[in-house]
């Protein structure tokens, strides 16, 4: 009989002596070094993290700027207590998937008290603003600020896919008087072993010019085949999401293993006892979209 558990699934594609060295050098790390109370998981103590989980295809799609087309994966909510399945969101509007079909272009669109970024995951297209236009391609980050009017169009055969992390503004916040275009292909890898194996590239970073409003820092965060990153829990009220773009891990969040493929998203439960680390067991580089917000500080 075939079954899914991703303990299973995760035996069948690692070698015996793989689990045992995974186990070797994971199990101190997260129960001495994140002082976990050593009990199994307990509901109602210990955080429901598949409240923290959720990909867009659990979600209906609506429209906005016209024909973008978008689905969300995490929403406005309760960082200690969710409402529902992703509705996790303190500080940041949402994190969704978005699509514009062939052909198609947006509406002009001016954003009021939010601002957007825009990360391209596949298809080609354009992005316009006054006078001036950039080229949208895999890769190609967009910060759209706050009191700009912009259009988006589809140039290609394919729908035009990017995800969509929507940031609030605040009074007397200044933004950007120009689109800001990251292409994240030629930025160079800023580190390579935070969290032991964490491989870093800064798109877009508060203090450094950038026009962020309330996120502090974004990045592309890639994980090597065969490496774990070190579980770390957070508290407070940071807000650090992480977003699957390429390829499939397995995410340990708690005391529990999940599945996370591509277009699934998690928020870490800023509890202090519930650490995180994503495992890739393939054979191919993975790659994630992060941001972070440590604190409501405003630039």
């Amino acid at each position: 009989m075939k079954t899914n558990h991703p303990i299973l699934m995760l035996q069948r594609r690692i070698p015996a002596i793989g689990i045992g060295l995974i186990l070797l050098f994971w199990i101190p790390v997260f129960v001495s070094a994140q002082a976990l109370d050593g009990k199994p998981y307990t509901p109602g103590v210990d955080s429901d993290i598949d409240l923290y989980i959720n990909t867009w295809t659990n979600s209906m799609p609506r429209h906005s700027h016209g024909s973008l087309v978008e689905r969300d994966i995490l929403t406005k909510g309760d960082h200690l207590n969710p409402p529902f399945k992703g509705a996790v969101l303190q500080h940041v509007n949402k994190v969704a998937y978005t699509t514009i079909d062939p052909g198609a272009s947006t509406t002009p669109t001016t954003l009021k008290g939010e601002q957007e970024i825009f990360y391209v995951d596949d298809g080609e297209g354009s992005i316009t603003w006054g006078s001036k236009n950039s080229r949208l391609y895999k890769g190609i980050t967009v910060l759209i600020p706050e009191g700009l009017e912009f259009t988006m169009k589809n140039t290609g055969e394919e729908p035009l896919k990017m995800y969509l992390i929507s940031e609030p503004t605040f009074p007397g916040f200044r933004p950007n008087k120009e689109i800001l275009v990251r292409d994240e292909n030629i930025i160079p890898i800023s580190g390579t072993n935070g969290h032991w194996c964490h491989i870093v590239k800064q798109i877009f970073m508060q203090g450094k010019g950038d026009g962020l409003a309330t996120i502090q820092s974004f990045l592309t965060v890639s994980f090597d085949p065969m490496t774990i990153a070190q579980p770390h829990s957070h508290t407070g009220t940071q807000e650090e999401v992480w977003l699957m773009v390429d390829g499939n891990s397995y995410l340990m969040l708690g005391k529990q293993l999940r599945f996370q493929p591509e277009g699934k998203a998690f928020m870490v439960p800023p509890d202090g006892n519930t650490p995180h680390s994503n495992i890739n067991t393939g054979s191919e580089r993975v790659k994630m979209l992060y941001y972070s917000i440590l604190s409501e500080t405003k630039q």
